[in-house]
C-alpha cells in the first residue's frame, strides 16, 4: 500500500485479506471510499437506547442493553442445558439464549448489570421476542474511572451489519481507516463540493464529516456531519443530471408545429367533451416544447384517470400533422393492445387514413408487438417505413433493429418506471435527428423524487379529473376478524352486476405454478402463500358468485387469449374478471364499477392507487374492497386505512414512499441513483435537493465540462459508472 491512502484504495490492502473479503462478500464494500460512506444507521447512548418494545420480528438487529438476570435452566430430563438472559433498555425486554457448553462460559460474563451491545435475528418463542446465540460485546469492561467515564459520554455508531461481521466490528475498521487518513492529513481525499459554494453554505470540510460521523462526540457533530454528507449526494447527482440536460440543450430537433385545419384540428372538433383546465395547460408546454429545435424531454405526470393519454394522442396528432411519426412504447402486450383499441376509438375514422372510408385527414394506426403473425407484422412494418403509418403503438418490439421509420418525431413512454433506459435510448436512436420525448407515468411521483430520478426532464403534472368521471368509495375488508364482511363484500358484487355492471377480483399470484408451497400454513396469513387467480376464480364460479359469467386474465396466458377475454370484458360479455395485476394500467372499462383486492396487504400503495383507478371511469360512483387478513393495529393494516382514507395520488405515493425503502419506490431502471444516496433522503431532504439543483445549474452553465472543478469531476466519474452511466447519460 502506498503511503496516502486514497478513497479507491482496496480494503484488502489496508485490512487485511480475510476481514475485505467478508466485507466484500456481505456488505458490498471494496474499496476506502466505501468504507467510509457506510455510515452508522443510528448511534446508541447509555441514557436513551433502541426501544427494545419496537424490534422487528426476523431481522438482524443490534441492540444496547442491561442484563436484568439470567439463569441456567436445563431441559430433555437434565441431559441438555440453556442459558436464558434478559436485557433491558427500560422499553422493553429481550430474551438472549445459549445452549450447549457455551452457555457456562457466557454465565460468567453476563451477569446482572452489564451492559453490552448484542447483535441477532429477532424470533418469538412463547409470546417472547428473543435472540438465538446472539454475538456481543460487554461495553463496560474497564472499571477504570478514566475508561468509564469514556464510555458515558460514548455514542456509540450502530451501522449496518450482516450476521458474519457483525456493527462493531464495522466501526473497529471504520476506525482503522481514519487513523490512516488522520495520520496522513487526509491528503488522498478528493473533495467534490466547490470551495465557494461549501463556504457560502457554511458546510463542514469533507475530512471533518467523515471524522464526525464516524467518531462522534456530540450530536451536533452528527447533525454536522449529516448536512455535510447529505449535500455531496444531492450535488453530485444533480450535476450529472445537470450536464444531461444541457447536453439535450445542444442536440439538434426537427421542429415539429402542427399544420393548421390538419389532423388535430379536425380530432379536436369531434371531441365530444372539452378537455379540462389542466390538460388545456399541459398540452400548451408540450406543443411549445415541440416547436422547438432542440428535443423535448419531458415527464408528464398524473393522476390515473386524469386523461394523460388524451393528452399524449393530441402531442402525436400535432408531429403527425407536422410531417413526422409518432410511436407510443408499452411495457406490456395488453396494455399496447389497450392503447391501440382506444386510440383508434378515440381517432374514429381519422385513424383510417389511405384505407377506404377513411378521413381524407386521418393517418393509419398501426400496433406491433412480438407475438403478432408474421404477415401483420410485415405489413405493420412495411406501413412505417413509407410513413403510411403515422401512429405506432407497441411494446419492446418496437425498439428491435428490423424496425425501421420514415421520419419518428415523438417518442411516448407510458408507465417508465417498468421501462429500462436502454429501451428507451434505443427507440431515440431511430429518428433521423433524436426525437422529441414524452415520459408519462400514472403513479404520482413526490416533487423530489422527481427532481432526483427525473432530473433530467422537465415536468408536467395533471391533476384535475375529467368531467364525468366518479368518485371511488374504498373500504377495507378485514376477512379474519370479520368473515362476514368477505361474504358481503361478494353480495354487492352480485349487486352490481345485477345492476348490469361489471367487476374485477384481483389477486396477487397467478396459481398454476409448478412449486407450491411445502409446508402447512398453520393459522399464520404471513406463512401461506398468496392468493391465486386460479384458485379463487373456481371457488367463486362454484361458491358466492355462482352463475355470474366470471373468466381469468393474467401474464402466462398467450397473447390471443388475454385479447379475447379484454375485448369480451369491454364488450359486456362477462361479468366478473380475476386478474393478476396485467389491469394495474391503462385497461378502461366504464361499465366496471366493483374492484375486489384479494390478499391487499400485499400490495404497494401505489399499486393500490393504480389498480382501484380502473373502476369508477364512467357514470357510476366506483367501490374497491382491500380483502384482508392482517391483524387489527398491523402496519399493513395502516397502510390500507391510507388507501381507503384518500384519493389523492401524491399523498399516497409520500406514503409510500415513507414506509418502504426507497430503493422499492425509485426502482430498478433507476438503481443508479438508488446505489448512489446513502445519506440523502428524497422525501425528507427536499430543500436540500432543491438547493442542490439550483447550484448544480448555475455551476454547468458556467462550466460545461467542469475544466475548473478537477474535484467534482472526478467524484462525477465515480458515481457514473457503467451501469449508472446507462441510466443518468442516456435518460
Amino acid at each position: 500500500m502506498g503511503d496516502v491512502p486514497a478513497l479507491d484504495e482496496p480494503l484488502k490492502k489496508i485490512l487485511g485479506g480475510n476481514t475485505a473479503k467478508v466485507m466484500a462478500e456481505h456488505l458490498g464494500l471494496h474499496t476506502a471510499g466505501d468504507l467510509l460512506h457506510h455510515y452508522p444507521r443510528r448511534y446508541a447512548e447509555r441514557g436513551e437506547l433502541t426501544r427494545l418494545a419496537d424490534l422487528p420480528l426476523d431481522e438482524h438487529v443490534t441492540v444496547v442493553a442491561q442484563v436484568a438476570k439470567a439463569a441456567m435452566k436445563t431441559f430433555n430430563q437434565g441431559r441438555g442445558v440453556r442459558l436464558e438472559v434478559v436485557v433491558t433498555d427500560g422499553s422493553g425486554a429481550l430474551t438472549l439464549v445459549f445452549f450447549g457448553r457455551g452457555a457456562y462460559a457466557r454465565e460468567k460474563e453476563l451477569i446482572p448489570g452489564r451492559r453490552g451491545m448484542f447483535a441477532g435475528k429477532v424470533s418469538v418463542f412463547n409470546r417472547t421476542r428473543q435472540l438465538l446465540h446472539p454475538d456481543y460485546e460487554l461495553l463496560d469492561r474497564d472499571s477504570t474511572a478514566a475508561a468509564a467515564e469514556e464510555f458515558a459520554g460514548r455514542l456509540l455508531p450502530i451501522y449496518p451489519a450482516c450476521k458474519q461481521f457483525q456493527s462493531w466490528k464495522l466501526a473497529k475498521a471504520a476506525g482503522t481507516l481514519l487513523d490512516l487518513f488522520e495520520a496522513d492529513g487526509w491528503q488522498g481525499l478528493v473533495d467534490p463540493l466547490p470551495p465557494a459554494l461549501r463556504e457560502g453554505r457554511g458546510l463542514a470540510a469533507l475530512a471533518d464529516a467523515f471524522r464526525q460521523v464516524h467518531r462522534p462526540r456530540t450530536k451536533a457533530d452528527i447533525e454536522q456531519a449529516r448536512a455535510r454528507l447529505k449535500w455531496d449526494e444531492a450535488f453530485v447527482l444533480q450535476v450529472a443530471l445537470a450536464r444531461r440536460r444541457h447536453a439535450d440543450g445542444q442536440l439538434p430537433a426537427v421542429p415539429r408545429k402542427p399544420a393548421a385545419g390538419g389532423l388535430l384540428d379536425a380530432f379536436d372538433a369531434r371531441l365530444p367533451f372539452t378537455l379540462t383546465e389542466g390538460q388545456r395547460k399541459v398540452s400548451a408546454e408540450i406543443f411549445d416544447d415541440l416547436a422547438t429545435e432542440h428535443p423535448m424531454h419531458r415527464l408528464l405526470q398524473g393522476e390515473v384517470g386524469s386523461g394523460k393519454t388524451m393528452v399524449a394522442l393530441r402531442a402525436m396528432l400535432g408531429v403527425v400533422d407536422a410531417g413526422g411519426q409518432a410511436a407510443m412504447l408499452a411495457p406490456t402486450e395488453v396494455l399496447a393492445q389497450q392503447h391501440h383499441r382506444s386510440i383508434t376509438e378515440m381517432m374514429g375514422d381519422l385513424a383510417e387514413g389511405g384505407m377506404l372510408g377513411g378521413s381524407e385527414q386521418g393517418t393509419k394506426v398501426v400496433l406491433l408487438t412480438g407475438s403478432m403473425g408474421a404477415a401483420a407484422r410485415r405489413r405493420a412494418l412495411l406501413d412505417l417505413v413509407t410513413g403510411e403509418a403515422g401512429i405506432v403503438v407497441g411494446t419492446h418490439a418496437l425498439i428491435e433493429d428490423k424496425v425501421q421509420f420514415h421520419d419518428l418525431g415523438l417518442v411516448v413512454v407510458d408507465e417508465q418506471h417498468r421501462f429500462g433506459v436502454e429501451q428507451r435510448d434505443a427507440l431515440r436512436s431511430k429518428g433521423r435527428q433524436p426525437p422529441h420525448l414524452l415520459v408519462m407515468t400514472a403513479t404520482p411521483i413526490p416533487r423530489t423524487v422527481a427532481m432526483t430520478v427525473f432530473g433530467d426532464l422537465e415536468t408536467s403534472v395533471l391533476d384535475q379529473l375529467p368531467a364525468g368521471r366518479s368518485p371511488i368509495a374504498t373500504h377495507v375488508v378485514p376477512a379474519r376478524d370479520k368473515p362476514h364482511f368477505l361474504a358481503r363484500a361478494w353480495e354487492r358484487v352480485r349487486e352490481e352486476v345485477a345492476g348490469g355492471h361489471q367487476a374485477y377480483v384481483v389477486c396477487p399470484r397467478i396459481g398454476d405454478e409448478e412449486e407450491q408451497p411445502k409446508k402447512a400454513a398453520g393459522d399464520d396469513p404471513e406463512k401461506r402463500p398468496p392468493l391465486a387467480v386460479l384458485d379463487i376464480a373456481e371457488q367463486l364460479e362454484r361458491g358466492p358468485l355462482a352463475g355470474l359469467r366470471v373468466a381469468v386474465l393474467h401474464g402466462r396466458m398467450q397473447p390471443e387469449a388475454k385479447d379475447e377475454v379484454m375485448r369480451a370484458f369491454a364488450a359486456g360479455e362477462l361479468d366478473v374478471l380475476v386478474a393478476t395485476t396485467v389491469i394495474e394500467v391503462g385497461v378502461n372499462v366504464p361499465n366496471s364499477t366493483v374492484m375486489v383486492i384479494m390478499d391487499a396487504d400485499r400490495f404497494g400503495v401505489s399499486q393500490l392507487h393504480q389498480l382501484r383507478g380502473r373502476v369508477g371511469r364512467g357514470s357510476a360512483p366506483g367501490l374497491c374492497l382491500l380483502v384482508s387478513e392482517a391483524p387489527e393495529g398491523s402496519p399493513a393494516r395502516a397502510r390500507l386505512a391510507a388507501v381507503a382514507g384518500t384519493l389523492d395520488g401524491f399523498e399516497l405515493s409520500r406514503i409510500d414512499l415513507e414506509q418502504r425503502r426507497e430503493g422499492d419506490v425509485l426502482g430498478q431502471a433507476q438503481s443508479g441513483v438508488r446505489s448512489s444516496l446513502r445519506m440523502l433522503a428524497v422525501i425528507d431532504d427536499e430543500e436540500v435537493i432543491a438547493a442542490a439543483r439550483e447550484e448544480a445549474s448555475a455551476v454547468v452553465a458556467a462550466d460545461p465540462g467542469l475544466s475548473g472543478l478537477p474535484e467534482l469531476r472526478t467524484a462525477l466519474d465515480a458515481l457514473l459508472d457503467k451501469e449508472r452511466e446507462s441510466f443518468l447519460d442516456k435518460g
